[in-house]
């Protein structure tokens, strides 16, 4: 089987490649895709260097998958290129994800949606996947009325470059004298500013979320609101939700219901301050979720906590997790 990368020299390509190899996924040739400038450089997998080479050389390979993760504008230009050579592609971009006739796939709650006719297939915002995979066992019991979240998200969530200005920062670098990423400095501080503005005074992180929720739970009905914040922390992508059900519960309930959900732990005994953590969720798969307690203001409501590694299974995990999927049902 042919795999192209497409971003493969980016943070996100590279934990696949990782990825790929933990879970043993049968690459017999890697090719491996970057911008013009990185054609030529090597990456290694399975012990061997493979060689960066343009999209025109990935497509004329023919190759059976192809995962993305090289920005919207990337993902527009090149997966219909890819797509019309017959090619399954997984894009981790956001470009495709709100798309009617394409799936917004997270394989434990709509892995059944793919089909034979599904060339193009969305990996949905790492943010959105964390909050719907303990929800989707509530909603499928209780129903779910309304989502209230705010998140606390990790700087790895843009990049090499943005970990690089934290830590430059923290070295003592002078604000204006070193590449920076984002418009203020992130160490010691806070950004209420993920993604660009929109004329509704929400961002384009927080739309993501509202939207993709509804697509992946399959409801339009359920009301969302987010508020997204950028961290000076590494580890993970953190959130703190309020959930409003329909049906009424109990807090038990809710526990034993996120517990089912394959890819879920629960960690939540705050008598022995059990709680989840970022620094404790990094290089792992799961989401973790705790401080589950009843909301007294509101019938039928609750809060949780939930965190994790926004670059495995906010990306890169479930990414491959669709891909083994395909494989699995013989669509590669």
């Amino acid at each position: 089987m042919k795999v192209a990368l497409v971003g493969a020299t980016g943070l996100v390509g590279t934990r696949m490649l990782q990825v790929l190899e933990e879970r043993n996924f049968p690459v017999d040739e890697l090719i491996p895709v970057a911008s013009e400038k990185s054609v030529g450089r090597k990456v290694s997998f399975r012990g061997r260097e493979w060689t960066v080479v343009s999209a025109d050389e990935a497509i004329a390979a023919k190759p059976s998958l192809a995962l993305f993760s090289a920005g919207g504008e990337t993902s527009h230009q090149l997966a219909p290129r890819f797509a019309e050579a017959g090619c399954r592609v997984v894009d981790n971009s956001s470009y495709w994800r709100m798309d009617p006739g394409k799936k917004l796939v997270v394989p434990e709650i709509n892995g059944d949606v793919l089909g034979p006719d599904d060339y193009i297939i969305a990996n949905p915002n790492c943010s959105t996947i964390q909050m719907v995979l303990p929800l989707a066992p509530v909603h499928k019991e209780l129903g779910i009325k309304r989502i209230v979240v705010s998140t606390y998200q990790s700087v790895t969530g843009t990049g090499y470059k943005a970990i690089n200005q934290m830590n430059t920062e923290r070295d003592g670098g002078k604000w204006g004298e070193y590449p920076a990423v984002y418009p203020y400095p992130i160490d010691q501080n806070i950004l209420p500013h993920i993604d660009s503005f929109l004329e509704n005074g929400y961002t384009k992180e927080e739309m993501k979320m509202v939207n993709e929720t509804r697509k992946i739970l399959r409801d339009e009905s359920i009301a969302v609101t987010a508020t997204t914040v950028r961290v000076p922390v590494q580890g993970g992508h953190s959130e703190s939700v309020n959930v409003e059900t329909v049906k009424p519960f109990t807090v038990e309930q809710i526990r034993s219901l996120m517990a089912s959900e394959p890819g879920v732990v629960v960690q939540d005994d705050p008598s022995a301050n059990v709680y989840p953590m970022p620094l404790y969720a990094w290089g792992k798969d799961e989401v973790f979720v705790g401080r589950i307690r009843r909301d007294f203001t509101v019938v039928n409501a609750f809060n949780f906590w939930c965190v994790s590694d926004n670059i495995r299974k906010g990306a890169a995990t479930n990414a491959v997790q669709i891909a083994q999927l395909l494989l699995r049902n013989g669509l590669l």
